[in-house]
C-alpha cells in the first residue's frame, strides 16, 4: 500500500509545484514519479496474477505510467524556459483524475466487503 503512496504524493507534489510556478520542482517530482509508477504498475499485475481481482487497478496504473512518462519527457525541454507544455499539463491532470477513480472503486469495494 505504501509503495503506491509514493507515486501519488510526487505528482500531487508535481501539481502543487506547477500551481505556485515551480516548474522545475515539478519536473523532477514527475521525474521521481517514473519508477515510483513502475513499481506500483508491477505490483498491481503481481496481484493479478497471483489470482487477486485486482485488473482494474493494474490497468490504471499502467496508464499512470505512460502518463507520468509522458508528462515528464514532453517537459524536459521546457524547464529551463519555465513553461509548462499543454500535454505536460494535461498529462498530469489525467493523473489526478486516474488517482481519484481508484480511490473511489477501492471504497467502493471496502463499502461492498462489510
Amino acid at each position: 500500500m505504501t509503495r503506491r503512496a509514493i507515486p501519488v504524493g510526487l505528482v500531487i507534489a508535481a501539481a502543487a509545484a506547477d500551481g505556485a510556478g515551480a516548474h522545475g520542482f515539478a519536473f523532477y517530482a514527475l521525474l521521481l514519479a517514473v519508477p515510483a509508477a513502475a513499481v506500483a504498475a508491477l505490483e498491481a499485475f503481481g496481484h493479478v496474477l497471483d489470482g487477486a481481482n485486482e485488473h482494474l487497478h493494474a490497468l490504471l496504473w499502467t496508464v499512470v505510467l505512460a502518463l507520468v512518462v509522458v508528462g515528464a519527457a514532453v517537459r524536459a525541454p521546457a524547464v529551463t524556459e519555465g513553461a509548462v507544455p499543454g500535454l505536460a499539463r494535461s498529462a498530469l491532470l489525467a493523473c489526478l483524475a486516474i488517482f481519484c477513480v481508484q480511490a473511489a472503486v477501492a471504497a467502493a469495494a471496502e463499502l461492498r466487503g462489510r
